[in-house]
């Protein structure tokens, strides 16, 4: 079978890609990624080799490309996003642009070609939740309180449209929040760990009291190859960690696996539209397909911290910006 998997060279991308190699070595991968500021080819470095891996760099919005490559491959796993909600506040142009015209585009492929489409995206197209509500499930009303779940919300339901007008052959999912490698360090954890090597204090939103439900990437790697193999057509599935955690609660599980006190957390100014509470009821993928998260998240987290001690160059190049030398170097010449 041959996969083109769109944003595969962000954080969830290239773990899903990690992922497949080690499950369906047989397959091939195309790996079609713009390289924006999270897109990072080094995650894949040590695959870059393999006969049956492919990457291609390009925009989203890019029609004929777009439609060059869905005609090439059986299977579109859709990651390519923007993600970050406080990039989004700064500039919802740029969300607008790739996760609703991009996501138009790569149906209008789909559509064409007649391919199998999985479409990934988050529970925060749901708002948020109360101390005390039931948690978010594939009934739950959109309710998208940034611009960024804004966007992800209006590709949602473009996809289920092409099902609907066109019967392109479509499934959805909406997970949590993902922790793990390869994680880009302007994100909550992979900042603070890397404050707490440099030791510096760890900046918290407001009370800290907000709720999130943390899922393990290769936990959801393994759901989405579930859908793949079992899920129907036409039908959304959510994708949880079974794991939640006010943001103060996550900090200082963080310290004690870092060997730090509670004085390196400084609570900081909250930011505009911040939800209180995700949290995701997995009842219909444990029923219909047989996925629950596998990953301890205590275990996750300590296998995390582990990889950024000892990946901290990788970290600084991030930082930097410097990664993208190696991409010019290895990739703008092919």
């Amino acid at each position: 079978m041959k996969l083109l998997v769109t944003g595969g060279a962000g954080f969830i991308g290239s773990n899903f890609i990690h992922y497949w190699f080690e499950k369906h070595p047989e397959d091939e991968v195309a790996n079609f990624d713009l390289l924006t500021y999270a897109g990072n080819l080094e995650n894949l470095k040590d695959i870059e080799n393999n006969p049956k891996y492919k990457f291609i760099k390009g925009d989203i919005c890019d029609r004929e490309l777009v439609f060059s490559l869905v005609k090439d491959c059986d299977v579109v796993v859709h990651y390519a996003a923007e993600t970050h909600v406080d990039r989004s506040i700064i500039d919802p142009s740029a969300f607008v642009r790739s996760n609703v015209l991009g996501t138009q585009i790569l149906l209008d492929a789909v559509r064409e070609y007649d391919k199998r489409l999985h479409h990934v995206s988050t529970d925060e197209v749901f708002g948020a939740l109360k101390d005390f509500d039931p948690a978010f499930t594939e009934q739950t009303p959109y309710d998208p309180r940034s611009p960024y779940s804004a966007s992800k919300a209006a590709a949602d339901h473009l996809v289920r449209a092409y099902f609907h007008t066109y019967g392109i052959k479509m499934t959805i999912s909406n997970c949590s929040n993902n922790y793990g490698r390869y994680m880009f360090p302007e994100k909550v954890l992979p900042l603070f760990i890397a404050n707490l090597m440099e030791d510096k204090k760890l900046p918290v939103y407001g009370d800290g009291m907000q709720i999130r439900d943390w899922i393990h990437t290769l936990d959801h790697a393994r759901g989405v190859d579930m859908i793949l193999q079992k899920g129907k057509i036409g039908e959304t599935y959510c994708l949880g960690g079974n794991n939640e955690l006010t943001n103060l609660q996550l900090t200082k599980n963080l310290l004690k696996i870092m060997g730090k006190d509670e004085s390196y957390i400084e609570f900081v100014k909250d930011r505009p539209g911040h939800d209180r509470r995700y949290a995701i009821d997995f009842t219909k993928a444990k029923t219909e397909l047989g996925w629950e998260p596998q990953i301890k998240f205590e275990d996750g987290l300590h296998d995390m911290v582990e990889w950024y001690r000892n990946n901290q160059e990788w970290v600084e190049r991030c930082r930097s910006g410097a990664y993208k030398d190696y991409y010019k170097k290895q990739y703008e010449d092919r």
